[in-house]
């Protein structure tokens, strides 16, 4: 697609949107079954959960619109409850076709069929009974599938649309991720990311934890206390309290990172984080209740950024400034744009005659 809109010269495109739509579409290949039709809809889940975004966000500052009666009466609740109904519609037509699939075979002879196969997250779903022999019902299944569909694409596009913001922003490192690249498929015929390359691209991976860390999706979490919590200046705690813990202040402290607002990729060599603390680093939050899907996050992220460089420059867009803008992901205010450029002779790569595949599985 970017390869036809730079012939075509759109030349600057808004990562935010295009980003999410490939993250989108890559979750239901490798987590979801596919659903013929659906193309169609994706803009329109991708435009529904954005609203949402900004909603949520936008209420949590109005007190009285914390009142579901009168948010309900009001313009923002109206368009609220629309964009759920987008979003709910969409994950629903992936859900019903594989129940009438499931429900056609037979548990036992889906369950056959699917031997040697990849199982997809709604096979699980589906086919889950809790102590008591109880399958989920469909609004059990209904709410995991709109968590992991909206978590699984939307923080994803948000930490790609960042790494390629921050390496537009320094040539020097996108050079050098390009040229590692490049020496990792020199040797290949197919320009494809295997499982074990993920571990061969160590400068790559220190730049996407520096952008993550510059500019974490998830800028907070909160976590309720189950016991009571003393302090270092002696303070507690209380047993029940709600905290609200700042990834972005925890990644921007300047007593942990040295020069916070830089983007320096080398303090994640191996070398230079030998002695930080555990929990200065948390984009995908800590502890047990972190997330699910992050090693998932980071092969993808590594096979989309290798990949795109690989067959493009990526460069500032600078009639375009952008300005942080937190809702529940990190995004830009008016979002993100950057000039896609046709590599070099010397790093040109051929238009893809297919979807170039990665054959890292989801792992959680």
């Amino acid at each position: 697609k970017w390869y036809r809109l730079a012939a075509l010269g759109f030349a600057s495109l808004e990562m935010f949107e295009q980003v999410s739509l490939m993250t989108l579409d890559s979750l239901q290949k490798c987590g979801l079954p596919r659903v013929s039709d659906l193309g169609r809809t994706s803009s329109d889940y991708i435009a529904a959960i954005l609203e949402l975004s900004s909603l949520v966000v936008r209420r949590q500052h109005r007190l009285l619109l914390h009142c579901d009666l009168l948010y309900h009466l009001v313009p923002d609740g109206w368009r609220f409850r629309r964009a759920c109904d987008t979003v709910h519609r969409f994950t629903a037509a992936v859900v019903q076709q594989r129940r009438q699939a499931l429900s056609h075979l037979g548990r036992e002879a889906w369950l056959k069929s699917k031997q040697g196969k990849t199982v997809d997250f709604i096979d699980v779903l589906l086919l889950a009974k809790d102590e008591d022999g109880q399958e989920l019902s469909d609004e059990d299944i209904a709410a995991e599938t709109d968590t992991f569909m909206f978590e699984g694409h939307d923080t994803t596009a948000s930490g790609l649309s960042w790494v390629l913001y921050n390496l537009a922003r320094h040539p020097s490192y996108q050079e050098r991720c390009r040229e590692e690249i490049k020496d990792l498929l020199q040797y290949k015929e197919l320009e494809e990311i295997e499982w074990e390359d993920l571990s061969q691209m160590p400068f790559c991976t220190m730049c996407i934890k520096e952008s993550l860390r510059l500019h974490p999706p998830v800028t907070a979490v909160s976590r309720r206390c189950t016991e009571d919590i003393k302090m270092h200046d002696g303070r507690i705690l209380p047993k029940g309290n709600i905290c609200l813990i700042s990834i972005y202040g925890t990644h921007h402290n300047p007593a942990v990172w040295p020069e916070p607002q830089v983007y320096n990729p080398l303090r994640f060599d191996p070398e230079n984080s030998q002695n930080r603390p555990p929990l200065a680093f948390m984009p995908f939050s800590a502890g047990p209740r972190n997330c699910i899907g992050q090693n998932f996050a980071m092969a993808e992220m590594k096979v989309v950024l290798a990949l795109t460089l690989l067959r493009f420059a990526v460069r500032l867009d600078e009639s375009r400034p952008v300005q942080r803008k937190p809702e529940l992901i990190l995004r830009s205010e008016n979002g993100l744009w950057l000039h896609l450029e046709q590599p070099g002779p010397a790093m040109r790569a051929s238009p893809p005659h297919h979807a170039p595949k990665a054959h890292a599985a989801p792992s959680s």
